[in-house]
């Protein structure tokens, strides 16, 4: 092959491979590696190429299916429908398999980022939350188009497809925002609280005066979520972070609690603890002569957690980023750590930091598989083995997965 190929546009016949990390499958064509989406491992299927930069690998759609495979069911939403081509939504990319199969495909990647990135053959299995695949979506995030219509963006694009209704997604929330028309080029926040009110906010990209900055305005509703998980109830800002899967909470904090075991008159740490949902489970296993710590950088949450746990005096709260508090020597030492961060994962810094107060468990919550591999391989430098993992399908129809995992020391 001379030169960089640029296939793009083309159709090729391939027969699909392994899943991959990300949402798609891994065929191969003329020696090269088409990244294929919305087909299933054992299709034959016509792609449509749809990104290609040259060199070794390409991107494609599945565009017709010649073979198809066991799990392959209808798509329940419109816009994921196979002749659509590059107007499908970019929001799911599972929509085309069933239940079974999506949480097969998701345990297949959890098991090759671990053994890949970190060395270890684990069995992983996928749990299925309450709730079935559809309208499990508290929280949206839209984007609209030049028309004023709310929607979602294509998969790696910036361009907006409209929608009137997104079956993942709670319908009262959707309603509030497909009915009428907004400003071209603002992003909308649409919630549904536990209580079954709605709240959608919007920015305007193009503020009315000039050099202002984009604000978050309410337009229906209020500017704060009442939620409730672990028998407590919280107060959430709409642009904050709060689980977006209904039964989500109530599972992830019993997991953490089972998990974390602190011991009565305990010490635990609750990083990137949010409006404190962790924190609460924890406290209560503490009791009132234990400590826990919730470490948070962004200030409402932190202000919105102080309010949340005014009954449990044994919290205490720092505002800032994980790794600047814990460079703080004189923090109480922890029997346990509860950790959730961001996608990226907590990364060496943060690894380090942790261990090195050996802790005798470490629970760490991963949103995404190849970050949770990496830091379950920065935790094994320092003596940490993975004890225990649970998989749940926190994301149904996306490539998403939650993972909960306990860490504790080789020689515990």
């Amino acid at each position: 092959m001379t030169g960089k190929p640029d296939w793009t546009g083309r159709r090729l016949e391939v027969e699909v491979g392994a899943v991959a990390h990300g949402g798609h499958c891994v065929a191969r064509y003329e020696g090269r590696v088409v990244f294929v989406r919305h087909a299933l491992p054992g299709e034959v299927v016509v792609v449509e190429v749809t990104e290609d930069a040259g060199g070794g690998f390409c991107r494609a759609d599945a565009v017709e299916v010649l073979t198809p495979a066991a799990g392959r069911v209808s798509p329940p939403c419109a816009l994921a429908d196979m002749a659509l081509g590059r107007n499908r939504c970019g929001g799911c990319d599972w929509q085309h398999a069933s239940g079974e199969t999506q949480r097969e495909l998701k345990a297949a990647v959890v098991a090759e980022q671990l053994q890949r990135i970190a060395g270890l053959d684990w069995p992983v299995q996928v749990r299925e939350l309450p709730g079935g695949l559809l309208r499990w979506r508290t929280r949206a995030r839209l984007a609209v188009d030049r028309s004023g219509n709310a929607g979602f963006r294509a998969h790696r694009s910036h361009r907006v497809v409209p929608v009137e209704d997104c079956p993942i997604t709670a319908e009262g929330a959707m309603a509030e925002v497909t009915d009428r028309r907004w400003r071209p080029g603002a992003e909308l926040t649409a919630v549904e609280d536990s209580r079954g009110e709605v709240h959608v906010t919007a920015v305007d990209h193009k503020p009315k005066r000039r050099h202002a900055r984009p604000v978050a305005r309410s337009v229906r509703g209020g500017e704060v979520a009442h939620e409730s998980a672990a028998g407590r109830s919280f107060d959430v800002s709409v642009q904050g972070f709060w689980q977006v899967h209904k039964a989500a909470p109530d599972v992830f904090s019993e997991t953490v609690a089972q998990l974390a075991a602190v011991p009565s008159g305990g010490v635990a740490w609750d990083l990137y603890g949010g409006v404190g949902l962790f924190a609460a489970v924890l406290a209560e296993q503490a009791g009132p002569t234990g400590e826990v710590l919730l470490v948070e950088s962004s200030k409402r949450a932190v202000e919105d957690a102080v309010a949340n746990l005014r009954d449990l005096p044994q919290v205490a709260f720092r505002a800032g980023t994980v790794e600047r508090v814990l460079t703080d020597e004189d923090l109480p030492t922890p029997d346990v750590v509860v950790l959730d961060p961001p996608r990226k994962g907590a990364g060496r810094a943060v690894v380090d930091a942790v261990a090195s107060r050996e802790p005798s468990r470490i629970v760490h919550i991963a949103c995404d598989p190849a970050a949770l591999a990496r830091d379950v391989s920065l935790y094994a430098e320092h003596g940490y083995r993975l004890s225990d993992l649970r998989a749940f399908d926190a994301f149904p129809m996306t490539h998403h997965i939650e993972c909960i995992a306990l860490l504790e020391p080789v020689d515990g």
